[in-house]
């Protein structure tokens, strides 16, 4: 199948990195492995991140005229239309403007992967995104969602046969299992972007809780750049110089840095689920993180890693010591993570179960 793929937040080949970018790039390399031929449909972002109501007016008419050409298109080449649209994380803040005219007007089916709904939106600043969003699922034949905390809100708005779970995945041949010498210093590791809001929370919580564990050997490689750069360095600042900053790092070079690292730390404040935990998984990294979001749903607690209450440094900082105290446990949980995500969140059962989805997703009606 042809299909036209869409990331209202931020296109698979946008410049600037992060996890929202690589599960797009990481659904176009499903989508090929299923056998199908997918394409970027539009690069219009179409995010608003403060609630401004005449620049989501905006978005939504560039979005209305983007959709007109691309109808306009294809009724004019039908050879090139695309047999199905799949719009990749929806969401008040960054709602889909495309792809549902362009769906009425040819008759395709229109897909969602990993969709949000939140009724305090409706009202407000962001109340057009919130609007477009529930219009866009009301329209839905099929919704994706990778993360289970998602299903609730969004159940309202479509029939219930129309969610399909699929676990978060990813490539897992580009990690390798890691190798841990006997004995020697515990090598901690966590890679996130260093923006304002969540994750500058979730560093403070991190340095907070590292801070009590300071009678304990062990390094913490941090990964990671941007605008909240220097508020994360005071957050660490307090564990000296254990802490190496790598910056921002290619794919390669962060699998290789999870190779030869121990333990994963992230408290994953708000995390939809957090890929980062995958890739550390991936690695054969025991996690120890933040339960909250959809984190649950690729860590297990006391199987691959432990989960701690969201922003609580001290059970935090517990969690990591138990890890620290009793290498040989922490080895066995990153083992077992590993063929947990080869078994449940690889990239092959992935494009299986994708594949499976589409072909029971149903043709509507054109305009």
């Amino acid at each position: 199948m042809r299909i036209a793929f869409y990331a209202p937040l931020k296109s698979p080949d946008h410049k600037v990195p992060s996890g929202d970018r690589r599960v797009a790039r990481l659904f176009l390399d499903a989508l090929r492995l299923a056998g199908h031929d997918p394409f970027i449909a539009s690069r219009l972002r179409g995010f608003d991140p403060a609630g401004d109501a005449a620049r989501q007016a905006r978005i939504a008419e560039r979005g209305a005229s983007i959709a007109a050409k691309l109808i306009a298109q294809w009724r004019k080449q039908p050879r090139s239309r695309p047999h199905l649209w799949l719009t990749y994380h929806l969401f008040y803040k960054a709602p889909d403007w495309i792809g549902p005219p362009v769906c009425r007007a040819l008759g395709i089916p229109y897909v969602v992967a990993e969709a949000s709904v939140a009724m305090k939106r409706a009202a407000g600043g962001w109340a057009a995104g919130h609007n477009a969003v529930v219009a866009a699922l009301r329209q839905a034949q099929l919704v994706i969602g990778l993360n289970p905390a998602d299903r609730e809100g969004v159940l309202p708005f479509i029939h219930p046969d129309d969610w399909a779970a699929l676990p978060p995945f990813l490539d897992a041949g580009r990690y390798a299992a890691a190798s841990r010498p006997a004995g020697g210093v515990m090598r901690l590791v966590a890679v996130a972007m260093m923006r304002p809001g969540d994750k500058l929370s979730s560093y403070r919580v991190l340095g907070a809780a590292l801070a009590r564990l300071l009678d304990l050997d062990w390094t913490l490689d941090v990964v990671g750049d941007g605008p909240a750069a220097r508020e994360v360095a005071a957050a660490l600042a307090p564990l000296g110089s254990r802490v190496r900053y790598r910056g921002e790092l290619s794919e390669g070079d962060v699998a290789a840095l999870l190779a030869g690292s121990d333990l994963f730390v992230w408290p994953a404040i708000n995390e939809a689920f957090g890929m980062a935990l995958l890739e550390a998984q991936a690695s054969g990294l025991a996690v120890v993180a933040g339960d909250g979001g959809g984190v649950s749903s690729v860590v297990a607690h006391g199987k691959t890693g432990l989960l701690v209450p969201p922003s609580d440094a001290v059970a935090f900082a517990a969690a990591v010591r138990r890890l620290i105290a009793h290498p040989a446990r922490c080895a066995e949980l990153g083992a077992a993570a590993r063929c947990k995500v080869l078994r449940r969140h690889d990239l092959a059962p992935a494009a299986r179960q994708l594949a499976a989805m589409l072909a029971l997703s149903r043709p509507i009606r054109a305009a």
